[in-house]
C-alpha cells in the first residue's frame, strides 16, 4: 500500500489528473463497510497535503465507526455529465481505494476523527481524445499503471 506521495512519484501525470478531479469539488463520496457487511455510501470531504490523502469523520458518525472496525474504503470524486457535443472535454471521474488509518483528532476544524489513506488503487475513467472510447487507467503499487479502452 502507498501514500499519495508514492503515487505522485510512481505516476505523476495520473496523480495530477486524479487530484485535479478530487480538488474540483468540495464534496466527495466514500464507501465503507457496515457492521453487517453491507455497503454504506456517505458524503465526505478529503484533502491532499504533504504527500498524504486525508479525510475526517464527525464524532459518533457511522462512517467513522465503519472505518475503525473495517478500514477498507473507496473514495469517489464528484461526477459531472459530459456536455452534449463537447464530450471530448469531459474530465472524467476518479476513484481511490485503500485502508483508512486512524490519525487522531482533527486538529484544524470541527471536532472529529482524522484518517489518512493507505492507497491500494487509483483510477481515472475518461474518454479518449475524440470521445469515441471509454478509457480506464488504474495504478496499483504491485502492478503499476494499466490502461484499457472500451466502446
Amino acid at each position: 500500500m502507498s501514500t499519495w506521495r508514492e503515487v505522485q512519484q510512481a505516476e505523476p501525470e495520473l496523480a495530477q489528473r486524479v487530484q485535479r478531479l478530487f480538488d474540483a469539488h468540495r464534496h466527495k463520496t466514500i464507501a465503507t463497510v457496515r457492521a453487517d457487511g453491507g455497503p454504506r455510501i456517505s458524503g465526505i470531504e478529503a484533502s491532499f497535503a504533504d504527500g498524504e490523502l486525508t479525510f475526517g469523520s464527525m464524532p459518533r458518525a457511522r462512517k467513522g465507526a465503519d472505518l475503525r472496525r473495517d478500514p477498507r474504503f473507496a473514495l469517489h470524486s464528484a461526477t459531472v455529465d459530459p456536455q452534449e457535443g463537447r464530450e471530448a472535454e469531459w474530465p472524467g471521474e476518479a476513484k481511490i481505494t485503500g485502508l483508512a488509518i486512524a490519525a487522531g483528532a482533527i486538529a484544524d476544524g470541527p471536532d472529529g476523527d482524522l484518517f489518512r489513506a493507505d492507497i491500494t488503487e487509483v483510477v481515472h475513467t475518461h474518454l479518449n481524445e475524440v470521445a469515441s472510447l471509454l478509457v480506464v487507467e488504474w495504478w496499483t503499487p504491485s502492478a503499476g499503471l494499466k490502461r484499457v479502452e472500451r466502446e
